[in-house]
């Protein structure tokens, strides 16, 4: 055992610096094999991947190697959620309990922080909709002023989609640089001069693959000198890594382009008389290309896309605008440093929208949607998705492997790659490979929880296919049963968000308070949730993280289907067709593991501590009927399962609440 490895081991030790300096720190094994294992890496400056199941403690165990071996350490979280909360709440706690006086930075992308020339670029403008709007933008200005930081999160009442945060914030692509009149009290460039002095960084998963990207996020010269990188739910990078490798252009970036270009014209005599029209041109043609995609597919193709002739035109259309506006923009260039920023910005999106439409390559086919002229030689994948007001097109990577390991093995740093979820039946191949590791160094350490006595797992039975139209009901009429026995308190995750609101539409007028996912914003519903005491909360995918309800608010999770991917994602449809053409099994090798991997993370929202008690209902009938359902078992924790409802209420019952060890498997 390396010297690091066993300071960190004292220090989370019986009698250690957490537990004597800590409330209610309890140590674990589990907890100690891990931070074992990372003050290896750590020492080494090795890789591991490693599974730590709910209740481990592996932020902690993270953290004490992280502080006490001295490295430059760059910690990374899925949100900028878990971000807030890392930085914010658990490493005061734990470099206090250590007494260790090392400094570390909170770093955000910049589109987190407040720019000071686009905000008084805003004021005065005609932008804004409505009497809200324009409060809410004078609350931004009067907080600007005094903001130490420029941290967005501080306006806890300003929405995360807020029409006003793009008046009021920066991308690389609209920012000034050096060139800005701000750039000496810049909160972006005081970010990142933190974060270089720092001895630990926390940043999130996009901002870090922006810079590995080489996206040019500003933040360039803060990760080569890392001397180790902490990965935490790292099974989300591989799937963000293909969006950061890759390239995208989308309507919302045109259109402010434009305005841009417009509130950039006040100090430049004529100017806006030159470019309201091309402006309005591009605007018409934008509105008018989305208008043409109605009836297209939300996500699809390329080819299916430009398939259609009047999306072809419109995005001819589009293309002959943005050009007409750059000739316009870039005679000015030289009179004003934002409009001079507006024409490099029309000149990479007119070069985006080329590449992504395939200029040099055989022209697409109307009608033509054969998958396999969905990505080019390099393994590039192109396609778009809708939006209620807009359209993205994306340039997606099938192989991200290279280049992660490419930056990896540059770095010459430690990496840890930790999460709850992401091991198949008990290996890491699937995801080594999408790291491109070969035979790394793995600990899967389970959940520490009592799972016979705390949790059990029901399987109803004599529920119809998955696919037949009568599913959803019979699902709702299964559960009902199981919350009457829990008096509600349950979370329902739906494979689609129709079979979402059927379910809905069923439970309607029920016992129990019903939170919907999409009829109220997500912090709000999960609050009034957990408020409620014996809520209803139905989710689909994107609920299946960030659920983090512990106590008796939430004592059932019911999965209606196992969560294979969505059959129109252009993206996983050419990972399948490329597995396909290697000579490999795409169910086996691709599918079956991204759908053991979601349901665990599903499952995941049941039992979050020591106390917690709650019963688990998977109704997909292919999990005893299929034989790949095994897999899926096998990769749960160890509950006691049952088909038996009577089970379920027993589980319930006031005289079963005490210690009690099941066996109904």
């Amino acid at each position: 055992m390396s010297q690091l490895a066993q300071a960190s081991c004292e220090a989370l030790s019986e009698g250690g610096a957490m537990a004597s300096r800590l409330d209610a720190f309890v140590p674990r094994e589990a907890q100690l094999r891990l931070t074992r294992a990372i003050a290896d890496a750590f020492d080494q400056r090795d890789v591991l991947i490693a599974e730590a199941g709910t209740g481990t403690g592996k932020t902690f165990a993270y953290l004490v190697p992280a502080l006490l071996s001295g490295l430059k350490t760059i910690v990374s979280t899925g949100t900028r959620a878990l971000q807030d909360q890392l930085y914010h709440r658990d490493l005061p706690r734990v470099r206090d309990a250590l007494g260790i006086g090392l400094k570390s930075a909170l770093l955000k992308g910049r589109a987190n922080y407040l720019c000071r020339y686009r905000l008084e670029q805003a004021k005065g403008e005609p932008r804004f909709t409505s009497r809200e709007q324009v409060d809410q933008f004078q609350r931004i200005v009067a907080w600007g002023g005094r903001t130490h930081f420029g941290d967005m999160a501080e306006l806890a009442t300003l929405p995360d989609d807020s029409p006003l945060l793009p008046m009021v914030t920066s991308t690389v692509d609209n920012c000034l640089g050096s060139d800005c009149p701000f750039w000496e009290d810049c909160f972006v460039v005081q970010a990142r001069q933190r974060a270089q002095a720092a001895d630990l960084v926390v940043v999130n998963h996009h901002l870090l693959l922006a810079d590995l990207a080489l996206k040019q996020e500003g933040f360039g010269e803060i990760l080569p000198g890392a001397q180790a990188f902490v990965i935490d739910e790292a099974h989300q990078l591989p799937e963000l890594a293909a969006n950061f490798f890759g390239e995208g252009f989308g309507m919302r970036p045109l259109q402010e382009l434009a305005r841009d270009c417009l509130s950039e014209c006040k100090d430049v005599p004529g100017a806006l008389a030159a470019l309201q029209a091309p402006v309005q041109r591009l605007e018409l043609a934008l509105r008018d290309l989305r208008l043409a995609m109605e009836g297209l597919p939300v996500r699809g193709t390329r080819e299916r896309a430009l398939g259609k002739i009047e999306v072809s035109e419109g995005f001819d259309h589009v293309v002959e605008a943005l050009a007409e506006l750059f000739q316009c923009v870039v005679g000015m260039a030289e009179a004003s440093i934002g409009l001079d920023a507006c024409a490099a910005r029309a000149r990479e999106l007119s070069t985006r929208l080329s590449r992504w439409l395939g200029e040099g390559e055989s022209e697409a086919i109307p009608g033509f949607e054969d998958d396999e002229h969905a990505h080019d030689a390099a393994g590039d994948v192109f396609w778009y998705e809708l939006t209620q007001r807009g359209f993205r097109c994306q340039r997606t990577p099938l192989d991200v492997s290279a280049p992660l390991r490419q930056h990896r093995e540059q770095s010459r740093a430690a990496w840890v790659f930790t999460s709850a979820t992401l091991a198949v039946g008990g290996r890491f191949d699937h995801y080594a490979e999408r790291l491109g590791l070969e035979d790394p160094p793995t600990l899967l350490q389970p959940s520490p929880f009592d799972w016979p006595r705390q949790a059990l797992c029901y399987l109803p039975g004599s529920l119809p296919d998955p696919g037949s139209r009568d599913f959803g009901r019979a699902v709702i009429e299964a559960v009902k049963p199981v919350l009457h026995a829990s008096q509600g308190r349950a979370f329902l995750l739906f494979a689609s968000h129709r079979a979402l609101r059927e379910a809905a539409e069923l439970l309607r007028g029920g016992p129990w308070p019903l939170f919907v996912q999409g009829e109220a914003p997500r912090a709000l519903l999960l609050q009034r949730f957990r408020e409620s005491g014996n809520g209803v909360l139905l989710g689909a995918a994107s609920f299946r993280e960030g659920v983090d309800v512990a106590g008796d608010a939430l004592s059932v999770v019911v999965v209606d289907k196992l969560p294979f991917a969505a059959p129109d994602d252009p993206v996983f449809e050419a990972r399948l067709d490329a597995i396909r053409r290697h000579g490999g099994n795409p169910f086996r090798d691709e599918q079956l593991p991204q759908a053991v991997i979601a349901l665990k993370q599903g499952v995941g929202r049941l039992i979050r501590s020591e106390t917690d008690r709650g019963v688990l209902v998977l109704c997909d009938p292919r999990l005893l009927g299929k034989s790949y359902g095994r897999v899926f078992l096998d990769s749960l924790p160890p509950f006691a399962r049952t088909r038996r409802v009577e089970d379920v209420q027993a589980f319930f019952a006031p005289e079963s609440a005490g210690q009690r060890e099941m066996d109904l498997s």
